[in-house]
């Protein structure tokens, strides 16, 4: 849009260019504040947006461009949208990487004196959004932020709209983009002075909006005192750049949610040392989250993903891309995915009270923001009433994640009980719409919701009654919000108003009239009404709160809802695709006896799909170099092989009929042919950056995939580097496990 010419002046001109109006003065003081964001500004029934915001806003929402003008006026642009359905234009917003500022009327129409007092309430980013239409339910929302010094890069992460918090910190700037593919961060904050940061960033994610902060808040103080507040652990392990980067965080939060962060726990390191590493081309590679044309379908996710609640997905997700390293810690999980296999009816109970939960995390994090409807309330009971037959039914197992899981959920009777005593049954989407509160609750609500009911049988009686003492037929009652009730008479039928009757307006074609009786009854009713209304959201903010002061059981119920939620779905995918228990030591090697890829074999069909062995140990075959024709299978084989190890240090059982994995640290991918135009690398630099990468870090326990290295040049040239590569990983004193398929002949020679 930046690059089209205009339709309008720029705002500034037309500004100079015009009598400004208190409500234009209004909108571009706002406007002034938030210069890089598109600002909804509340007028009536709509949010408008004026001048380039609104050529911006038009074009990629695709509603009409008009202009508000008064003749011999300049002409300023013009869009609007309806304020009950501006979530939907927000999103969209959002998804084209735009910021929305968004400037409420803070005051009551019928109480003000001239122009209504308006103010910026709030600014959604891509990475501050807490509303369920405008996310992923089955992905996380980070907003990322980073701070670099001569030690390394710090890293912070978090997700406001379930108040997940992350730290961390790399040595090397070379690790950076790994770590943000591995989170996938909807908004990067990095200081504005650091054009190199902010480029390095876009390379690795080029579609992510990246905020710049000034350099003054990446400094770890305010994060120290979040931590204070929070009571989490301050001993002097969190490095110091990653609460700077931290500090930047909540800094911008403070500017952009302007709600309550109460709802964010203590941080939890992203460390390393415990997890199977996997860098960025091995994710795309082994295709985990996506095909190579961006499709779910297709991916390993989608084969082993049947969890029953958004939680759960987002957890198995993070446990894809985030395998263990710890024997321990998968056997833990093992044993929890064999018991819900085994166990049928156990697993169906659980299943069946998994899949009616809400999104307790994201509700969450619009309790601590203030912004939940009563319908979001009444469905927490319903939630928490689950929860309380979920423990019971897993109080019994003696499994240590199970049990552990059930320790935690917390049913919270007390509140599940306020909220049942509290709001009634079939309360209202928005607290503001009345009815919210439940009958015989409050003595006070009850008297005015009588009189309220009460006024307006007489209103509908009076009519009555007036039709019949006037003998104008056509006569009506009505109501609007600047007369209040009054008697509408057609003008054919003036001739007979009674002499009682106090004209109080004329439009074309009637006239309006109030009566004594009516004016008393109205001060009765609206009056009441509007008491009723206060009252009833008075008394769900003191609810919403209450319960928001829970946040951290809340969270931990979350938590272990998600974690059961993500054992049941593996061993449903065990079951149901016949996948077995791994076997996994701290031995070296590996054994797959009948191996199969789990994506092509459920496209495939069981029948259409032929298993593989494989036996890899540094002490024996410890380089294993596959060669045939194109469309034989090599690849498949590759990337089932390490598919395979993946799902089992993630805590899954594994698509084979026997599987021995000795512990791997790392897991390195080299397959398939892509350039990389934008950052000026052919097909032979990719695969030679990639692939010099893979040899710089080897570990003794890593696990290497090779395929077709030294395609992207001449045959001569292609086999000395395959050669050359072979030979190093085999004289290399880490003496990795490798899969190297090629269609170089000549290298079985290396034999």
């Amino acid at each position: 849009m930046a690059d089209q010419p205009s339709l309008f002046p720029a705002a500034e001109p037309v500004a100079s260019a015009l009598k400004i109006t208190p409500m234009l003065e209004q909108y571009l003081r706002v406007k002034q504040e938030n210069p890089d964001a598109i600002l909804f500004f509340r007028l009536g029934d709509f949010y408008e947006m004026f001048f380039e915001d609104a050529e911006q806003a038009a074009a990629i929402l695709d509603i009409a461009l008009t202009s508000r003008s008064k003749k011999d006026d300049v002409p300023i642009p013009m869009c609007g949208v309806p304020h009950h359905a501006v979530q939907g234009y927000i999103r969209k917003l959002l998804e084209a990487g735009r910021k929305v500022a968004i400037c409420d009327q803070v005051q009551d129409a019928a109480e003000a004196k001239g122009l209504v007092d308006r103010a910026l309430v709030r600014v959604v980013t891509p990475g501050t959004v807490t509303e369920e239409e405008c996310l992923d339910p089955h992905a996380p929302n980070y907003l990322v932020a980073l701070h670099r010094d001569d030690d390394g890069i710090g890293l912070s992460a978090i997700d406001l709209s379930t108040g997940e918090v992350r730290l961390s910190a790399l040595s090397d700037a070379a690790l950076l983009p790994d770590e943000l593919g591995r989170l996938g961060p909807r908004e990067i904050l990095a200081a504005a002075s650091d054009t190199e940061l902010h480029d390095l960033c876009r390379a690795a994610l080029p579609e992510v909006l990246i905020s710049g902060v000034p350099s003054s808040q990446l400094a770890p103080g305010l994060a120290a005192e979040w931590l204070q507040r929070s009571g989490a652990a301050t001993d002097g392990s969190l490095p110091a750049t990653a609460l700077a980067a931290l500090s930047a965080s909540l800094w911008y939060l403070e500017r952009t949610h302007r709600a309550g962060l109460s709802h964010l726990r203590p941080p939890s390191s992203a460390g390393r040392a415990d997890r199977l590493h996997l860098d960025q081309a091995t994710r795309r590679n082994l295709e985990l989250l996506a095909t190579g044309r961006g499709e779910r379908r297709g991916s390993l996710l989608w084969v082993i993903d049947e969890t029953r609640s958004p939680m759960g997905g987002r957890l198995l997700r993070d446990w894809l891309l985030n395998p263990l390293a710890d024997l321990v810690a998968i056997g833990a999980r093992l044993d929890a995915v064999e018991y819900a296999r085994e166990h049928l009816h156990w697993r169906t109970q659980v299943s069946q009270d998994l899949g009616a939960i809400g999104d307790l995390e994201r509700l969450s994090g619009r309790l601590a923001a203030g912004r939940v409807t009563p319908r979001d309330i009444t469905g927490l009971k319903g939630t928490l009433e689950r929860v309380a037959r979920l423990k019971q039914v897993i109080a019994p197992v003696s499994v240590t994640a199970l049990r552990r899981c059930g320790e935690a959920l917390d049913p919270m009777p007390e509140i599940a009980a306020r909220i049942g005593r509290t709001l009634a049954d079939d309360a209202p989407l928005s607290a503001s719409h009345g009815e919210v509160i439940r009958d015989g609750c409050d003595a006070v609500v009850d008297e005015l919701r009588q009189l309220s009911r009460s006024g307006k049988q007489w209103i509908t009686e009076h009519e009555t009654r007036e039709r019949q003492r006037t003998g104008i037929s056509s006569l009506k009652v009505r109501y609007n919000r600047v007369f209040g009730y009054y008697i509408e008479i057609t003008k054919p039928n003036l001739h007979l108003v009674p002499d009682d009757y106090r004209r109080k307006q004329t439009t074309a074609s009637s006239e309006r009239f109030v009566t004594p009786q009516l004016a008393e009854y109205e001060s009765k009713i609206v009056g009441a009404e509007e008491k009723l209304h206060a009252l009833e959201l008075q008394l769900f903010q003191q609810l919403v709160g209450d319960i928001a002061a829970e946040q951290g059981r809340l969270s931990r119920t979350a938590s272990a809802l998600a974690e059961v939620d993500v054992y049941c779905g593996l061993a449903v995918a065990a079951e149901k695709y016949r996948f077995i228990r791994p076997h996994l030591t701290r031995e070296r090697r590996l054994a797959i006896r009948e191996g199969r890829h789990p994506v092509v074999e459920r496209i495939a069909g069981r029948a259409g799909f032929v298993p593989n062995d494989c036996a890899l140990d540094p002490l024996g075959p410890q380089i294993v170099t596959i060669t045939g024709p194109n469309m034989a299978g090599k690849s498949t084989f590759l990337r089932q092989v390490a598919q395979i190890v993946l799902l089992a240090q993630m805590g899954s059982f594994v698509p084979a009929a026997e599987a021995e994995i000795g512990l791997v640290d790392r897991l390195f991918t080299r397959v398939g042919a892509s350039d990389n135009l934008a950052g000026g690398e052919s097909t032979f630099m990719v695969e030679m950056r990639e692939t010099a990468d893979i040899l710089n870090h080897l570990t003794e326990r890593s696990l290497v995939i090779l395929d077709e290295i030294g395609r992207g040049t001449s045959t001569f040239d292609g086999i000395s580097i395959a050669w050359a590569v072979a030979e190093y990983l085999h004289a290399s004193a880490a003496r990795p496990l490798v899969l190297f398929a090629t269609h170089y002949h000549e290298l079985t020679d290396l034999a």
